[in-house]
């Protein structure tokens, strides 16, 4: 092996073409940089440089390797520069996972994300909570948006970022759609429309509860896997919903939104929004993008109040 500290004496001599001003550059003295230079000689096989008493001249082998050690030591520091930019969260790849009903936060995130780290490529998937947690488990996504998931796997962190209420989503032409709040006991006698258990738990979880709080229990007529299907289930009669507030600021024919009233715990009747990370892999792009993700959730939760 070939040490660059070899190739940077080799450049010098090579560019001064004498060897007392070239140790002067490497701030050494002469004798131990022409020991080096036979050392590299050795190491090739070959002569680099014509000597004599008064001059020092490149051999034509010597002229072709100074462009390899050049283009060597150039690319080993691009190296060193983009593994500190990378260190640094200002480079590499950030694979973000998100719920659908995160369009509010994720592209205020993103975009001040984009304008702070622009050398960090980004790689954006939809999925459900529970897609969500398999590709953060397996190290298929660096960081997800998700409802709270019910049980978190133990190797994964998790942060709440925004709650905002549960709201009721009826057919236009529901009996309760003008109604300013739904009491939710009044929707014991509808078809329910939801997200398989197993793609959210949490959130699954929580509607049933609320309903069970308002004396029933809900009948599961119909279930997709986004919300923004559910809404569109809702729009086409098949059922009612519970869903997050935050979808209910996409237009949508069809469906009316209302608030619910149920007597039942604040953490109940909102429902969170949550980023969740592999808390044992070191990731500063991650890193930083958590960081712009909460500052962009506060300056939200300012504007609202």
């Amino acid at each position: 092996m070939i040490e660059t500290r070899l190739l940077r004496q080799f450049i010098a001599v090579a560019e001064e073409l004498n060897f007392h001003r070239a140790a002067e550059r490497l701030h050494m003295a002469q004798p131990p940089l022409s020991q080096a230079i036979r050392k590299l000689e050795n190491a090739l096989g070959l002569r680099l440089f014509e000597r004599s008493n008064r001059s020092v001249t490149l051999t034509a082998a010597g002229a072709a390797f100074l462009v390899t050690a050049r283009r060597v030591l150039a690319q080993l520091d691009d190296g060193i520069r983009e593994a500190q930019r990378v260190a640094a969260g200002q480079a590499g790849r950030l694979s973000i996972t998100f719920v659908g009903t995160a369009h509010d936060l994720l592209p205020l995130a993103l975009r001040r994300f984009r304008a702070e780290f622009p050398g960090i490529e980004l790689i954006l998937r939809e999925a459900t909570t529970g897609e969500q947690l398999a590709a953060i488990t397996a190290g298929e996504a660096d960081i997800g948006l998700m409802r709270q998931p019910g049980i978190m796997v133990a190797q994964l962190a998790s942060e709440c970022l925004l709650r905002e209420p549960i709201l009721a989503a009826l057919p236009d032409d529901h009996a309760l759609a003008g109604h300013k709040t739904i009491a939710l006991a009044d929707l014991a006698g509808d078809d329910f429309i939801g997200t398989p258990r197993q793609l959210g738990i949490g959130f699954h979880d929580q509607i049933i509860g609320l309903c069970r709080l308002a004396g029933f229990s809900p009948r599961i007529a119909q279930e997709a896997r986004q919300m923004q299907t559910v809404a569109s289930l809702v729009a086409s009669g098949l059922g009612v919903a519970l869903i997050p507030a935050s979808l209910a600021l996409m237009p949508r024919a069809g469906v009316a939104f209302r608030p619910i009233a149920v007597e039942a715990p604040p953490e109940m009747a909102h429902v969170e929004l949550i980023a969740a990370w592999d808390a044992t892999r070191s990731a500063p792009a991650r890193d930083n993008f958590l960081a712009v993700l909460r500052q962009a959730a506060s300056d939200m939760q300012k504007v609202s109040k």
